[in-house]
């Protein structure tokens, strides 16, 4: 038979792929095997309604399981009592219910036998319970005085939980309670104290059992409650608890479960109960409480609910407490359940088993349901784990483990068979299965086998297996073929061999042609009552024809074949064709084909367009002078809501023909109150809108002229411009057309200075701007524009403040201090400028210094400004990036929105020492079996004088494991060289060197080798980075007379592979006579340039592939061995602006690890100005260029030679 993959038919099979992966362990019933358990019952209850109970106990094994029962830990014999109906072949039985059944009460256990071991089911409670009843009894009447409190006792009968009590009179009426009256946990009534309302001679407790759907009642109890001579007031005492347990009691609960902590008090006035926790929160703000607050109750409980909770009853006389100590305990909960499972013969065994519970559980194990006596088990047994080794087919047991604490039993059982048998394939031989193109394919081999088969996969008549990534082989043996082609098709065989034996089977597969699905056009949009046709084109394989369906579907629904909507919509097979398109016709269309192996579906969205219909009957109503009433009816929306009506105007004076929009209204409004502006003639028309567009306008209305008036505003956005100090240019936004009210518009300018008095100057000015001349330097002045036609003024102007023109500051800055902060940052003071020489808008200040010679060496240099911009009325600010151990001048000017004033006498003042930069190389010229030579460069830039050099170093491995770093402190600051003894053989370590001043130490320059193996011969790095350009590169430092591999690598590349690699041999001192006077040879010069010619041309290539943006991958081996003294990039630009500039290398693993991140400095970033080249924002955050040539730095720097020859030990 074919099995056909279609798109359903793969999802079954991934489906039973899982299942068959799951169940993988399943031996076969046919192979010899352990019993399991696979189906039992649990705690039963045998209610006196039922006919019969049944006890249930499935097992599977081979040979058939025998079963046996235990009852209360003894032997239970079926036949033991007629009642009993066994089944066959099952250890499932059946009480019926006749008689007295309570001897069947009682924990029952079943386990299931062959010859191979005994599975053992979990303990099943049967549970048989008796009808409860009160007993008969004569209940005397209870007499008291008004005040006094009552306890009314229930004491109801046992029976199966829930149990639900109620208070009722004989009439089945509630008794009403309160905070007074209220019953407890147990069911008791208690009266905190009685009122003569109270008497009453039918108080009656029923206790109702749902499960055993029975309700009884307690004989009726009399209550009489007479007058007292006085009032009985007195203090809250407790009830519950009582008195005779103390002031506090211990309450423990099951995790999970529910606490329930009553207190019920008694006293005159009532008690009020309330509810804290004494150690800890409560968990949650407003703890729940029932029973009018006498019962604390805690859902699910957890052991943060754990403690001790203090209840108080007070009332006016007094007050009484009572704590609770609660401890949460659990029933055992497995950690690791031990796993059976099929062995095979010589091989080892581990059971675990954990668990846990409070109080703590045992463990017990057990050897097919029986006590394992360690004395003769062969194999290791503790209270956790089993363990055997070396299996035989005899081995073969079901073990359990029990955990058992006071709160109950779990039990996981484990079967452990010991097979040797050749693989079983589970799947029918000579399987067809076809799929289409493009799908995946799953041919089944189900295989079991005990040793594991070597399972393998071979296609027509040839013998290798297939290997490719377009198959894979899963754990089940099922071979699934990814994104099938034609040529998948064939004969498959399915190989399974082990150690005992081998099998095969056979499978066919053909492979068809994917259904394909376009449907024309792509998501139309098409108009009412116009008409569109869909087409669907399909494609499908002709072995499917057949089984092809096709199916047009409208919004999920299957549309007939016939024609619908009055012969409107007409389906054609392949075809769709609406006519006369409605808005109903709206919504996704689906053309769906479907065939014996595949599904496919394509779909369109047709979208049916219309736009409202222009408004009618335009109608003016409520005539003002300033405002008409619009009213208009709506035309038709054609389903599409309108969103808004656009009122538009024109008028006839200014801009004759052009219609403006006046007003909006929302949805569907058809009126609105128009604003009006005087002296225009209007006429009006509406436009409707609605989600697909703008209907026509509406045919216009009847005229309405508005008389004239005086201006409504004034001219707005008064401001003052000029170009020159002396001159005050006045503008403003001219009123619109519309604004003007009338005829004759001018503008009436008045002006005056601030603070002095004068009288306004004034000027009427038809256009919107006036300028006037020689008026003094920045000076604030008082300005009114006020507009003016024929018929008046407008409404009085605002004054507007304006400066005229500003000037340069003509003072500079006082006071000019510098405070070094370190080595590369300070802070300048300044006293500024009074605020009359500003002469304008004060800006702020520019601070600008230079570098006028190096501390060092005592050169000068050419003067390079530099500045820094401080926004705002201020008197300090930070420089930062400035070189250590430097003299500089320092200068601070103020200026305003005309320029810069002038500059302030020059600051002198010197940075200290800093730390220097990195060493410019770490070599290893020497490597023996415990000790190095380590050569090393002068830093790039000292910045101060060397004191000596840190170097340390710690053994490494390809691993993240690092060992611990070692210092050694070389004080010669001449030395550039130094041997390290000590070392272990064969081990790899990273040495680190670091130039120090007396500011402390700078970043390290690193290397890595491996020492030699005894009678070995050293593995260490010398690297240079080589530029493009040169033909030949020196190496340095080498030894004589050692072997060394010389690669030669380009950056770009990631994988590291060399263009260049040779071995070489140093020449020793005593052959160097030989090789003089080689380099005059003819032949040796040819050679060198050859060489030469193809190493330009290769680093060419090289170069090119690099500046198309290649990347090279060195943060791999950077993670793998960091680097001690490694920081973040932020951490090398403000770490200059740190307090301390010594950064101490911490030798343990989470400080190599880690970012060593710099002491911020104290001041703002606030203090920071803005630079020439932008290194600061206004609001003194760093941003490119400083940080950017700090990067640059980094880089470089940075450029270790474990970029370019990595090392491979």
């Amino acid at each position: 038979m074919e099995m056909l993959l279609s798109t359903k038919g793969i999802t079954i099979c991934l489906f039973f792929f899982v299942l068959s992966l799951a169940a993988a362990i399943e031996i076969p019933l046919s192979v010899s095997q352990l019993p399991t358990i696979t189906e039992q019952s649990h705690t039963q209850v045998a209610y006196p309604f039922d006919e019969d109970f049944t006890i249930k106990c499935e097992a599977r094994g081979n040979p058939q399981p025998t079963f046996n029962w235990t009852k209360d830990g003894k032997p239970f014999d079926l036949s033991s009592d007629p009642r009993i109906v066994p089944s066959n072949n099952s250890g499932t039985f059946v009480i019926q219910n006749r008689g007295i059944i309570n001897n069947f009460q009682g924990k029952y256990r079943c386990f299931a036998s062959n010859l191979l071991g005994t599975a053992m089911s979990e303990e099943i409670e049967l549970i048989v319970p008796s009808v409860p009843k009160f007993p008969k009894e004569k209940i005397e009447p209870l007499d008291v005085e008004h005040g006094d409190s009552v306890i009314l006792h229930c004491n109801p009968p046992k029976g199966i939980p829930p149990l639900h009590i109620y208070w009722m009179n004989i009439d089945l009426q509630h008794i009403p309670q309160d905070e007074r009256v209220s019953m407890s946990l147990k069911g008791d009534l208690y009266f905190a104290n009685v009122e003569e309302s109270d008497s009453r001679s039918d108080y009656c407790c029923f206790a109702a059992f749902p499960r055993l759907r029975t309700i009884v009642q307690k004989m009726p109890m009399t209550l009489k409650v007479s007058r007292s001579n006085f009032i009985k007031e007195r203090k809250p005492k407790l009830l519950i608890p009582p008195e005779s347990a103390g002031s506090s009691s211990s309450v423990t609960v099951i995790k999970g479960g529910v606490l329930l902590l009553e207190c019920i008090a008694e006293g005159l006035p009532t008690p009020h109960l309330s509810w804290v926790k004494v150690t800890g929160n409560m968990p949650k703000d407003e703890p729940e409480t029932e029973n009018f607050g006498k019962t604390l109750k805690i859902d699910q409980v957890t052991a943060a609910d754990e403690g001790t909770y203090q209840c108080t009853a007070s009332n006016p006389m007094g007050r009484a407490r009572h704590e609770f100590h609660v401890h949460v305990e659990e029933p055992p909960q497995w950690l690791k359940k031990p796993q059976g499972g099929v062995y095979s013969v010589g091989t080892n065994l581990v059971l675990l088993c954990e668990a846990i519970g409070n109080p703590e559980p045992s463990i017990q194990w057990k050897l097919n349901g029986m006590p394992i006596d360690g004395r003769t088990f062969r194999g290791r047994i503790s209270t956790r784990e089993i363990s055997l080794t070396n299996l035989q087919l005899r081995d073969s047991a079901v073990f359990q483990c029990e955990a058992t604490n006071k709160h109950g039993t779990i039990l996981a059982s484990a079967n452990v068979d010991v097979l040797n048998i050749a693989p079983l394939i589970l799947t029918p031989d000579g399987e067809n299965y076809a799929t289409v193109v493009g799908y995946s394919a799953f041919l089944h081999c189900d295989i079991f086998a005990s040793p594991a088969a070597d399972v393998r996969w071979t296609k027509d008549d040839s013998i290798e297996p297939l290997s490719t990534f377009h198959y894979d082989v899963n754990k089940n043996g099922t071979l699934e073929i990814r994104d099938t082609k034609k040529e998948d098709s064939g004969s498959y065989a399915c190989w399974a061999a082990n150690s005992v034996g081998k099998r095969a089977i056979t499978a066919n597969l053909d492979i068809r042609d994917a259904t394909k699905l376009v449907v024309t056009p792509k998501n139309p949009r098409v108009l009412k009552s116009h008409s569109i046709l869909l087409k669907c084109q399909a494609e499908y394989d002709s072995h499917l024809k057949h089984s092809f369906k096709l199916s047009w579907r409208k919004d999920g629904d299957e549309l007939p074949v016939n024609s619908t909507g009055g012969g409107r919509i007409i389906l054609d097979r392949d075809t769709l064709f609406i006519s006369s398109v409605l808005l109903e016709d709206q919504g996704v269309y689906r053309c769906v084909a479907s065939t014996a192996l595949d599904a496919t579906e394509a779909e369109v969205q047709l979208i049916v367009l219309d736009v409202p219909d222009p408004p009618e009957d335009l109608q003016l109503s409520e005539n003002q002078n300033r405002s008409v009433r619009l009213s208009w009816t709506a035309g038709a929306s054609h389903n599409s809501p309108v969103n808004e009506s656009i009122i538009e105007f024109e008028e006839n004076r200014w801009e004759p023909g052009r219609w403006q929009e006046l007003s909006r209204v929302p949805g569907n409004d058809t009126t609105a109150l128009l604003s009006l502006a005087p002296y225009v003639n209007y006429q009006f028309r509406v436009v409707s809108v609605n989600a697909v567009g703008r209907s026509q306008p509406s045919k216009p209305s009847l005229r309405y002229v508005t008389p004239p008036a005086a201006p409504d505003k004034n001219p707005e956005n008064i401001r003052v411009e000029a170009s020159e100090p002396n001159e005050m240019v006045m503008k403003w936004e001219p009123l619109k057309p519309v604004e003007r009210n009338g005829p004759g518009l001018e503008y009436k300018v008045s002006w005056r200075q601030r603070g002095v008095e004068s009288d306004w100057n004034e000027e009427l000015v038809k256009k919107h701007s006036l300028s006037v001349r020689n008026v003094p330097t920045f000076v604030p002045y008082e300005i009114k524009v006020q507009a003016v036609n024929n018929l008046g003024s407008g409404p009085e102007p605002n004054v507007t403040i304006g400066y005229s023109g500003e000037d340069v500051p003509d003072a500079a800055p006082s006071g000019v201090s510098v405070e070094v902060v370190n080595s590369t940052l300070v802070k300048v003071f300044w006293f500024g400028i009074p605020r009359d020489r500003v002469r304008g808008h004060l800006r702020g200040y520019k601070v600008n210094w230079w570098k006028t010679k190096s501390m060092l060496d005592g050169k000068r240099h050419h003067p390079e400004k530099h500045f820094l911009t401080f926004l705002g009325d201020r008197n300090s600010g930070m420089i930062p990036g400035l070189e250590p151990f430097s003299e500089f001048h320092l200068t601070v000017l103020a200026f305003n929105s005309r320029g810069d004033g002038p500059e302030s006498s020059p600051v002198v003042f010197e940075t200290p020492e800093g730390v220097p930069e990195q060493p410019r190389f770490l070599r290893i010229l020497n490597f023996d079996k415990d000790s190095v030579t380590l050569s090393w460069g002068l830093p790039k830039k000292a910045n101060g004088h060397l004191t000596g050099y840190i170097l340390q170093y710690q053994i490494i491995n390809e691993t993240r494991e690092v060992g611990a770093v070692s210092d050694v402190s070389v004080a010669n600051r001449s030395a550039l060289s130094w041997r390290l003894a000590g070392l272990s053989p064969s081990t790899k370590y990273k040495f680190y060197i670091k130039a120090c001043t007396a500011k402390g130490c700078g970043k390290a320059a690193t290397e890595e080798g491996l020492t030699l193996a005894q009678g070995g011969k050293g593995s260490g790095r010398i690297s240079d980075a080589v530029k493009p350009t040169p033909k030949f590169q020196p190496s340095e430092a080498l030894e004589p007379g050692t072997e060394y591999t010389i690669r030669l690598v380009t950056k770009n590349w990631v994988d590291n592979n060399s263009i260049f690699e040779d071995v070489i041999e140093t020449r020793g001192r005593a052959y160097a006579g030989i090789y003089e006077g080689i380099s005059t040879q003819g032949w040796f010069i040819g050679l060198m340039c050859a060489i030469a010619l193809l190493t330009l041309l290769l680093l060419t290539i090289c170069f090119v592939r690099r500046n198309k943006g290649g990347k090279y991958s060195v943060k791999e081996k950077e993670d793998l061995h960091p680097d001690p003294e490694a920081q973040s990039i932020k951490d090398e630009i403000f770490g200059e602006y740190s307090d301390s500039d010594e950064k101490p290398l911490k030798g343990s693993l989470q400080s190599l690890n880690g970012d060593i991140k710099a002491t911020g400095s104290a001041d703002s970033l606030v203090d920071y100005g803005e630079g020439e080249h932008g290194m600061f924002n206004e609001d003194g955050s760093f941003i490119g260029a400083y940080s950017g040539s700090k990067e640059k730095g980094s880089v470089e720097s940075t450029g270790s030679s474990t970029a370019t020859f990595p090392l491979h030990a």
